[in-house]
């Protein structure tokens, strides 16, 4: 009898250690769960990170139609922005679009049965289809029928293709007197170790790249010859984006048609070329499928170029010596350009997704942001990326036609905001 107690004694108190152990490692678990948080700001109470760390910065730039005679007009395709500082950032645009309110829904028999047009809240233009020239190249990324799509003065204006605006998005300079020269402008820069901060266009239907000062009042160098294509040393077809080494050669991505990266010493001269057309399932390494972008590494000197129909970044040396490469996922994924920021990752923009992606440089993926949209913030064909001194991001976007910007949120994790630029030569004002 008393073994028989002594044995259910034994059972209970065993019994009640392990109720003790399994509400512990629960309680445990439970507070590692709510401990493994990755919200761009830290300890945030509800929120879903719709536009990652930063807020959008409402009514930025102001309208095409606050300009005296421009009342009916809004903004065209947005190629590219620069940000030289907060209160001097450059965007490029196809021309301008008229300004339209959203069509009512009406049903389109014609096309088949319940085809409506527009669709809830999907946008109802696309600006890059709508702007000067269209998309008229052809399937290889040539130069297709080069006439404008629609009627000028009707359907667009082909004006304020390079404006400047200020913190509070009021449009401070007007480099209209290039209008006529560009057919499809496609990128801005200022080299980070040019002191002169001259500023250089890509167009890639002129098959140029075009330098002007500062102010925008002297053309002082064109490389390439403008409206003549070739794969030679004077010449480009379609290049589309530049990335600079600290003595300043550069690289250009040639680009739609051309499938190669052409580098030049600081003053323009042609020094090398590589890569090969290799369409799928062409991928061996220096083979290119439309390259759409290229980004330096200053530190290492390595050059990352963008094979966008093959979907991956081919990394070189300054030489043209493949070093790796790595995928940014099946399609949809449609990368449309990356930047190298000075704190060493590459950010790029995934057109197919809408997604910011944040990689280290071997690869490894580390955040994305984004959501799809042509509301204020979302993302809609995001075309080119900068962010100034105080840590505000830019984007230009060719699809939803505009330029936005967004501003750090108080609090939020430095890791998850883009990275600034490199401001070698002029300093960090």
């Amino acid at each position: 009898m008393r073994k028989r107690a002594s044995l259910v004694v034994t059972i209970v108190v065993v019994a009640m250690m392990m109720v003790l152990v399994v509400s512990r490692l629960t309680s445990v678990q439970g507070q590692s769960r709510s401990e493994t948080r990755f919200a761009a700001v830290p300890g945030e109470k509800g929120g879903q990170d719709m536009f990652g760390a930063y807020d959008i910065v409402p009514n930025w730039p102001k309208p095409i139609a606050s300009l005296p005679g421009h009342e009916k007009w809004t903004w065209g395709a947005g190629q590219s922005v620069f940000a030289e500082s907060p209160n001097r950032v450059f965007i490029l645009q196809r021309g301008e679009l008229p300004n339209i309110e959203r069509p009512k829904q009406i049903k389109l028999p014609q096309l088949g049965p319940n085809i409506e047009f527009p669709i809830g809240r999907l946008p109802f233009r696309d600006a890059t289809s709508t702007s000067p020239p269209g998309r008229l190249e052809t399937a290889d990324g040539k130069v297709g029928d080069d006439s404008d799509v629609g009627q000028a003065g009707v359907d667009f204006r082909w004006e304020h293709c390079i404006v400047v605006v200020d913190a509070d998005g009021n449009i401070i300079e007007d480099w209209r007197q290039w209008d006529k020269m560009l057919r499809r402008p496609h990128a801005v820069y200022i080299s980070p170790y040019d002191p002169e901060k001259r500023v250089w266009i890509v167009d890639d239907y002129r098959h140029a790249i075009f330098i002007f000062s500062n102010d925008g009042k002297r053309l002082l160098q064109t490389i390439g010859e403008p409206n003549v294509h070739a794969a030679d040393d004077k010449h480009f077809y379609r290049p589309t984006f530049i990335a600079w080494l600290p003595d300043s050669t550069f690289f250009v991505a040639d680009g739609y048609a051309n499938t190669r990266v052409v580098k030049f010493d600081k003053n323009g001269k042609f020094l090398m070329t590589w890569g090969q057309k290799g369409t799928p399932p062409e991928k061996r390494p220096g083979y290119f499928n439309n390259v759409h972008g290229v980004a330096v590494d200053a530190q290492t000197r390595r050059v990352f170029v963008n094979d966008r129909q093959n979907h991956r970044v081919q990394v070189f040396d300054q030489n043209g010596k493949y070093l790796n490469e790595w995928s940014f996922g099946p399609p949809p994924s449609d990368i449309h350009l990356f930047i190298i920021s000075a704190d060493r990752y590459l950010w790029a923009f995934d057109r197919g997704t809408s997604k910011m992606l944040k990689y280290d440089l071997d690869g490894n993926f580390l955040y994305s942001w984004g959501t799809w949209g042509d509301f204020p913030g979302g993302f809609w064909g995001v075309h080119g990326l900068a962010v100034d001194q105080a840590g505000n991001f830019y984007v230009a976007e060719v699809d939803s036609g505009r330029a936005q910007k967004y501003r750090p949120r108080p609090g939020a994790n430095p890791a998850f905001l883009v990275g600034k630029p490199v401001y070698s030569a002029w300093g960090t004002q």
